[in-house]
């Protein structure tokens, strides 16, 4: 059985660590991985490249993927995104260069290492479920509160992991990021409060 998106990803996540950049991968791959099933378009990873990463990442993937190096470059320096698109499967890859931030630090501190036996056996770091549930949450106040995905994502993960989840640190970090509001919501949807 093959699984396109977590090859494609994982591609790529497998030059971050030759480099030694920390990443995760989050968005719809980890609230699939968590919650449920969902296609997608994309893959979501948070990387903290700087510039000595530009040159070797480019050499690394500039043969299976679109890329574009001064892309790639403005990103790090602007602290912004960059995608690259797998050349075979025309998979896109967003690549996120966050500000340095104490919720990031967490994430990439408790990312957990996935491991899968496809056709091939492979594995990444994922956002924790509960930094997946905060960074969509995050992500749906941004886009105005419309993002039916988004929310569902949310509520699929609070559901599948009912009584797993640390709701202490959920609860302390959507007090700092400003969405406590929104998670209170949600685990009252979800049925869990």
């Amino acid at each position: 059985m093959r699984n396109e998106p977590l090859e494609v990803t994982t591609k790529v996540t497998r030059v971050l660590e030759e480099l030694g950049v920390p990443y995760l991968i989050g968005g719809s791959l980890a609230s699939t991985l968590y919650g449920m099933v969902r296609t997608t378009q994309d893959a979501d990873i948070v990387a903290e490249m700087g510039p000595e990463h530009v040159q070797p990442f480019v050499s690394a993937l500039q043969e299976e993927f679109y890329l574009d190096e001064n892309m790639i470059s403005e990103a790090i320096q602007h602290r912004s995104s960059f995608n690259l698109i797998h050349r075979e499967s025309m998979f896109k890859v967003d690549v996120f260069v966050p500000h340095p931030s104490p919720f990031l630090q967490s994430q990439l501190a408790r990312a957990q290492k996935q491991t899968f036996a496809l056709e091939t056996g492979f594995s990444a770091k994922f956002a924790s479920p509960e930094d997946t549930i905060l960074s969509k949450l995050a992500w749906y106040r941004l886009g105005g509160e419309v993002s039916e995905r988004q929310w569902r994502d949310v509520l699929g993960i609070l559901k599948t992991l009912s009584g797993e989840l640390d709701m202490s640190y959920l609860r302390k970090w959507a007090r700092d990021l400003n969405i406590d509001d929104l998670l209170e919501r949600a685990l009252k949807e979800a049925g869990e409060r």
